[in-house]
């Protein structure tokens, strides 16, 4: 049997589950926010032009009205000044959009301070917890780390969403210093979070300003953003799908992404929704 046969066929029999990541992209999926005076992407949104009427008696569509960055969306380097001369979302190498993934859990961490902040002692802890006995928990080469911090139940609603005062949004991400060893010293391809962006709320204060869009994008690599379901996939064993339309010049684009999940009880892992977030460094 050939591998794409086996593959098929693991679909069918529900050996291997295909897992939705992506938010659904309608007028209300919350769009990120910036101060004056800079300019905001539009909210998406579809205009008719048909509906089996005298504009089309047959056939129903729509245009549709979006930014690049809206919804669950890939970041390509050229997105951030750091990454301008790199690769625009149609440049994209489809080996880094079919790749593993591995999931660090810090739901429970930022269910008490939604203005937390990973690092790398924080990924190093999670790495020594997940080892196999002989070493720590690798990240995969040319593959993914899935940050799940549970602001994907947030997504319903803008302003939970965005969880902003007067002081500036509050949402959770990375300190820079690993941003930095992300970008720097692992294999990764990207990285994927639930929030808005793939910075915290805060970013705009840190140096350098938004640090995973600096030091990700200006290493070449790829973020993903707004993405759900992470609870459901195992720590380690998933194989991410991620499917960007190939804008050519695009600096981003909504996405399609989905999980492969081995669930004859050979993956390494159990899915992170089962178990405590990740522990303190």
């Amino acid at each position: 049997m050939s591998p794409l046969t086996a593959l098929l066929s693991a679909l069918r029999s529900g050996q291997v589950e295909l897992i939705d990541l992506t938010a659904p992209l309608t007028s209300t999926t919350p769009v990120l926010q910036l101060p004056d005076p800079f300019a905001d992407t539009i909210p998406f949104r579809l205009e008719e032009i048909s509906r089996y009427d005298e504009r089309g008696p047959r056939w129903y569509w729509n245009d549709i009205h979006t930014g690049e960055h809206t919804g669950t969306h890939l970041d390509a380097p050229v997105h951030w000044i750091s990454g301008r001369d790199g690769l625009d979302v149609s440049q994209v190498p489809l080996r880094s959009m079919v790749a593993p993934a591995v999931v660090l859990d810090m739901s429970e961490r930022v269910a008490k301070d939604p203005d937390f902040l990973l690092t790398v002692d924080d990924v190093r802890a999670w790495q020594r917890e997940h080892g196999d006995g002989h070493g720590d928990l690798e990240l995969p080469d040319g593959g993914w780390l899935l940050y799940r911090t549970g602001w994907d139940v947030r997504s319903a609603d803008q302003a939970d969403f965005l969880n902003a005062d007067a002081e500036g949004p509050h949402t959770p991400g990375i300190a820079p210093d690993c941003a930095r060893w992300l970008a720097q010293e692992t294999p990764l391809a990207g990285l994927g979070v639930e929030t808005v962006g793939t910075d915290a709320g805060a970013a705009h204060g840190f140096t350098p300003p938004f640090p995973c869009h600096d030091f990700l994008l200006g290493a070449g690599k790829f973020g993903l953003t707004q993405l759900q379901n992470l609870g459901r996939l195992p720590v380690t064993g998933a194989v991410l799908v991620v499917a960007p339309l190939p804008i050519v010049g695009g600096s981003g684009s909504p996405a399609r992404v989905l999980a492969m999940v081995d669930q004859t009880g050979e993956q390494t892992g159990e899915p992170t929704g089962g178990r405590t977030g990740g522990g303190d460094a």
